[in-house]
């Protein structure tokens, strides 16, 4: 059994790091709020983010990074994906070259436009690293329901290493070499899970949610092949499986948040009901400059890019995307 350390006590890095401690792991989950630290070891429960879910006893709990990355085998940063680069910094000094570094987060830097696989490689980290995605709401995760995800990798060995320490009767783990791919499903479902919750909160039905979704990974498979991904990667786990998972469930913060947009409510003000990153938010504007960098057709990505910022309405933004020049489906 391995030591890991898992940054971020959020719902997902807590299921996440719940399954490592039933798996009989050594696990160290960092808290970077003290208040809520305190209620962790008090409680051994996860009260604002995951409640109902109690925390094995091979989990400690720490307020220093220092502890939870110090020696261990791999480390697990479940953070916004805004906060990546600062926190993976952070801890530099104290991961070592033979160390796994796993990230979990689902989004692409708002500034620079690079993928968290691209900042890891920025600091000399790529063959160690490995992200881990897929259709996957905490909540259920940490009541033991039935899931599978993928583990990609650019080195075979490190993708086994991670779908080995996370694989148990609940959790099935795939591995995959489509780093790419795989970040960009799970970065750009969140825009068509957000467009998905807004058509909700308008009052439509099935068939605008399934047009939407349908047409939301052929935006996703797009901008993948521009960039170098594997078209393919998009009909799986990581593409169409997230994709459906985070379009349909009330579980998904995106879809929650674009229902309130849909309703009527301001972006802002809709990102502050909900009460937890919505990672779409900064995801939109990233993809939509991307997608004018690489010369790539993302019309719903775009309306839902001017929707979050204020220049066009619900309303407007869906007569736009209707009153396109009809064209083969592509």
């Amino acid at each position: 059994m391995s030591t890991v350390g898992v940054i971020g006590a959020g719902s997902w890095g807590t299921a996440l790091a719940v399954t490592l401690g039933l798996n009989g792991h050594d696990v160290r989950l960092y808290a970077r709020n003290e208040e809520q630290l305190a209620s962790l070891m008090k409680t051994r429960e996860n009260l604002k983010y995951l409640p109902g879910v109690k925390l094995p006893e091979t989990i400690t709990l720490t307020g220093e990074i220092s502890d939870a990355v110090s020696g261990a085998e791999a480390v697990c940063f479940s953070t916004p994906a805004q906060s990546f680069r600062s926190v993976l910094s952070s801890s530099l000094e104290y991961i070592d070259d033979e160390m796994i570094i796993i990230n979990v987060a689902k989004g692409i830097e708002k500034n620079s436009l690079m993928r968290l696989s691209e900042i890891a490689a920025s600091f000399g980290i790529e063959e160690k690293y490995c992200m881990l995605s897929g259709p996957s709401h905490a909540e259920e995760v940490g009541q033991k329901m039935m899931t599978a995800l993928v583990a990609a990798s650019v080195s075979e060995e490190t993708a086994v290493a991670v779908q080995n320490m996370f694989s148990t009767d609940f959790l099935r783990v795939y591995t995959g070499s489509d780093v790419t791919g795989c970040e960009l499903g799970g970065a750009l479902k969140n825009i068509i899970a957000l467009g998905a919750g807004i058509t909700d909160g308008m009052g439509f039905g099935d068939n605008s949610k399934a047009a939407l979704m349908t047409r939301g990974i052929a935006e996703m498979k797009r901008l993948g092949a521009a960039l170098g991904a594997d078209p393919a990667t998009f009909a799986g786990l990581t593409g169409i499986g997230d994709l459906i998972v985070t379009c349909t469930s009330m579980h998904s913060r995106n879809r929650r948040c674009g229902i309130l947009i849909g309703e009527g409510m301001n972006p802002q003000d809709a990102v502050k009901e909900v009460g937890m990153v919505v990672e779409g938010m900064f995801t939109a504007e990233a993809a939509y400059e991307l997608a004018g960098k690489a010369g790539v057709e993302m019309p719903i990505t775009s309306a839902i890019y001017r929707l979050v910022k204020g220049d066009v309405s619900a309303e407007d933004a869906v007569k736009a995307l209707m009153a396109r020049d009809l064209k083969p489906e592509d």
